[in-house]
């Protein structure tokens, strides 16, 4: 639901490089960053050829599968989906296959598996242990990446809509015509570019389908299944729809699959108000630690985090460019606001937040341009190639509301309830309201998983995308399932806490879970304590 390129120190990668290098005033050539049930609706698909695989990198093989457009049509059209595989390396005890889904929606799982080596310390990253025992299975789901990425606008319109000024302090960033405009445009060019049947076929339950053919044609019995974020949504619907074929399975960073399928706007509400929360928490770390440690604000850091927002909009910074780092532009309030809520919800970057709001404070937006430009998947609308994908698979599931006067509702209590980060999310459902490609016989009943072995769901206490009540939720909908809960601020646990990383493995390898409610501590304290101080 939300995704940075890599983030510090593994983990930011070139973003985080660069702006560190903006923040120091040095120059080097590091790259820059830019109604049916779940039972029936689908008629049996035919079994799939073996896939051929072909080498694609180190220890990674890939192959194409290609599966029915529509389950009720198998013998119709059939459309391509990549897949990818990394043998596992300690071939002697491999346990079998493990499918992951790394979220998004829209985030291409290949890619991901691709750079995993690279991005340890990184939400999903699999330890030595899994690597060894299983062959890490990445399927781009269709509409995603290597499997007909969808494409509603042209690289024009995207780097217009990238340019365009938002106003932070207006709901939705424009007047709500201009909105409508804008959702206008952007459907208009996704059924110019995608066929309707295409765009709703890339339903999560459709996606479901898709892995149970690449579980058949790898020749597995079983599959062990480990989802992030939206790929909470894709493991619960598997284990619904194929309880059978399930050998273990691990949630981290939960959707409330209820609120997902069913009530649209109250599940972005709850997104805005999950962000606004972990913004909270790094003001009052700041001004817990004090100036000492957190100079920013002279220990009222909202007011002037607000002042600078209101500055920025004013009159923004220009970004001179950086060979290799940002080619310039420059840097106003909307910017600012949307780096600043992507940064404040790890715990991790809040460092690198305290020392980038520093530098714009005295005049040097460099750091948080670059930190914007590095967001390529959000809860709410960015102009990423990305988030066409997005888009497209959430209308595909999501029930939305064609009337504007419920989006109305929604964004004047987005705005009550999320003081600042509510203005992003307001009017982000427009695209699904208008959307021209309904689908019909989307799975609408719980996703129970009755039948498959207990589940664990792993939640952060205080994660800006997915809040943790939805972990109770989803816990209380399974039919078997245990609830591991991290402290501290961030989007993903598994990969980033030894604790959750012990317990995810067991799961996974041994299919042993810790007690329901187990709590893992964080593995460092939080701190607001500035990377650099700019020009200070």
């Amino acid at each position: 639901m939300i995704r940075l390129r890599p983030r510090p120190a593994a983990r930011y990668g070139a973003a985080f490089a660069a702006a560190l290098l903006v923040l120091t005033g040095c120059s080097s050539g590091v790259s820059g960053l830019r109604n049916t049930s779940a039972a029936g609706a689908s008629a049996s698909a035919p079994s799939p050829d073996p896939l051929t695989w072909s080498a694609c990198g180190k220890n990674l093989e890939c192959a194409t599968i290609k599966v029915p457009q529509e389950y009720t049509e198998p013998d119709g059209t059939q459309i391509p989906l990549a897949v990818m595989r990394h043998r596992a390396t300690d071939p002697d005890h491999r346990i079998g296959s493990l499918v992951f889904n790394p979220g998004g929606p829209g985030v291409p799982a290949i890619e991901t598996l691709r750079n995993l080596p690279k991005t340890s310390g990184t939400p999903g990253a699999f330890s030595p242990a899994v690597l060894a025992r299983f062959d890490i299975i990445a399927m781009d789901p269709r509409g995603v990446g290597g499997s007909q990425a969808v494409r509603c606008l042209t690289d024009k319109q995207r780097a217009d809509a990238a340019g365009t000024a938002f106003d932070p302090a207006v709901p939705g960033g424009k007047p709500l015509p201009q909105l409508l405009t804008d959702a206008a445009a952007f459907t208009d060019g996704c059924v110019k570019h995608q066929s309707k049947r295409f765009l709703a076929s890339l339903s999560t339950d459709n996606v479901a389908r898709d892995i149970d053919q690449v579980r058949s044609a790898l020749g597995e019995d079983k599959i062990t299944y480990y989802g992030l974020s939206y790929g909470t949504v894709v493991g619960p619907m598997y284990a619904t729809l194929f309880p059978h074929r399930v050998r273990q399975m691990v949630l981290d960073a939960p959707v409330d699959t209820n609120l997902w399928f069913g009530k649209s706007l109250p599940f972005l509400n709850d997104v805005a108000v999950a962000s606004e929360r972990t913004l909270n928490a790094w003001f009052k770390t700041c001004r817990a630690e004090g100036t000492a440690v957190c100079p920013f604000g002279a220990e009222d850091p909202q007011a002037a985090f607000d002042t600078l927002i209101d500055t920025l909009e004013v009159k923004p910074l220009k970004i001179a460019p950086v060979k290799g780092a940002t080619p310039g532009g420059q840097l106003d309030g909307a910017m600012a606001l949307e780096a600043t809520r992507a940064l404040a919800g790890d715990q991790n970057t809040w460092p690198l937040l305290t020392s980038a709001l520093l530098a714009a404070q005295d005049g040097n937006g460099a750091p948080l341009y670059t930190l914007w430009s590095s967001v390529t998947v959000s809860p709410f609308p960015v102009p990423t190639a990305m988030f066409e994908a997005h888009t497209a698979v959430r209308c595909a599931d999501w029930q939305t509301p064609a009337g504007i006067a419920a989006h109305k509702t929604a964004a004047t209590k987005a705005v009550a309830e999320a003081k600042r980060v509510g203005t992003r999310a307001a009017y982000s459902a427009l695209n699904c309201a208008r959307w021209p490609a309904p689908n019909k016989d989307r799975v609408t009943k719980p996703l129970t998983g009755a039948g498959t072995p207990p589940a664990l769901v792993v939640a952060g206490r205080l994660d800006p995308v997915t809040p943790h009540h939805w972990a109770e939720n989803m816990t209380r909908t399974l039919d078997s399932a245990v609830l591991l809960t991290r402290e501290g601020v961030g989007h993903g646990s598994y990969g980033t806490n030894a604790c959750v990383n012990s317990a995810v493995d067991a799961a996974l390898i041994h299919g042993t879970h810790p007690a329901d409610g187990t709590v893992c501590k964080t593995d460092t304290p939080a701190t607001t304590r500035p990377l650099v101080l700019a020009n200070r």
